[in-house]
């Protein structure tokens, strides 16, 4: 049994992804800053039979992140796919014009760094495998830009170069690096952005291994 290892867990959509790749027969590590989140998401998760733990980390201190990560393969199992999805701070969406170069380091350590240290983590597991799959989840701003939400249009890019980059760089070792591009508001009720029509997508993607970048519903005019 493999691991699906979910950075940024918490209600909605992580708790959708955790629960589909959990009900297809993976164990679920669980990183997030909050003990007592995990302990309700995973509280929430075992009565569905999944096994599940929750380990804490921040991902803008890579030392704990690298912990928490090779924690989770020594106690789950292998971590054959990789979901890094947090959701950035509210801080990290000021205007261009109001944005300092000083204002960027935080959202670039959390889109680029993070990611970094994440894929580090597990890759010698995924080559031990002999498969794998990272996953990036990002905002309509990775690939069109918003005046407003300067720090963000600026760090997924950056994260989304990172990925595709590693896109082409994993494919000859069988591991699949993808993202899904999510243009407005994860709803309920939405069609093609409720948190289980994402999670569906997503363990889609992890099987089909089609492509790069892929859209949850187009993007807006």
């Amino acid at each position: 049994m493999t691991t699906f290892a979910l950075v940024g867990a918490g209600l909605g959509l992580g708790l959708a992804t955790a629960r589909r790749f959990g009900t297809a027969g993976h164990t679920v590590a669980l990183v997030s800053r909050s003990a007592e989140k995990l302990n309700g998401l995973t509280a929430e998760l075992a009565r569905d039979g999944i096994r599940a733990r929750g380990f804490t980390a921040d991902v803008l201190d890579i030392e704990s992140l690298d912990a928490a990560l090779y924690a989770a393969a020594a106690a789950l199992g292998p971590i054959e796919i990789l979901q890094y999805s947090p959701v950035p701070r509210a801080d990290f969406m000021k205007p261009v014009l109001d944005t300092t170069a000083d204002g960027l380091d935080a959202p670039l350590a959390f889109s680029v760094k993070g990611p970094v240290t994440a894929v580090n983590a597990v890759l010698p597991g995924m080559r031990r495998l002999g498969r794998g799959t990272l996953l990036f989840v990002n905002g309509g701003s990775a690939v069109r830009p918003h005046p407003d939400r300067a720090g963000t249009s600026i760090a997924f890019a950056a994260e989304s170069a990172y990925a595709r980059i590693l896109h082409d760089a994993l494919a000859p070792e069988n591991i699949h690096a993808a993202q899904l591009i999510i243009p407005g508001a994860i709803h309920p009720d939405a069609e093609h952005s409720s948190p289980e029509a994402l999670a569906h997508r997503l363990y889609d993607i992890h099987l089909k291994r089609d492509g790069f970048r892929h859209y949850s519903e187009p993007l807006p005019e």
